[in-house]
């Protein structure tokens, strides 16, 4: 169960990542920090996903689902208010 948090919490962290590196690049503001955050979006699920197998291995397929179901979920729910708000 730990597992399954600490994925929807490393999943959450890692679309905020995605939706900043995004947006700076779809407005053509490509920056050190904007390319910082695609760097740490990227690396940021290798980081958890090893942390996980060494300390908690029994928790890896948790974690992992944790991290794909939060991803997701985020991404839809922007969908339907992005979707409403136009």
């Amino acid at each position: 169960m730990i597992g399954f948090i600490i994925g929807v919490i490393s999943g959450a962290i890692q679309f905020f990542l995605l939706t900043k590196f995004t947006g700076s690049v779809t407005r053509d503001k490509l920056t050190g920090k904007a390319v910082l955050f695609g760097l740490v979006q990227f690396l940021l699920p290798f980081a958890v996903l090893v942390s996980v197998v060494f300390l908690l291995p029994d928790e890896l397929i948790h974690t992992a689902i944790g991290m794909a179901t939060s991803l997701l979920a985020s991404a839809i729910i922007k969908f339907i208010f992005t979707r409403r708000s136009n």
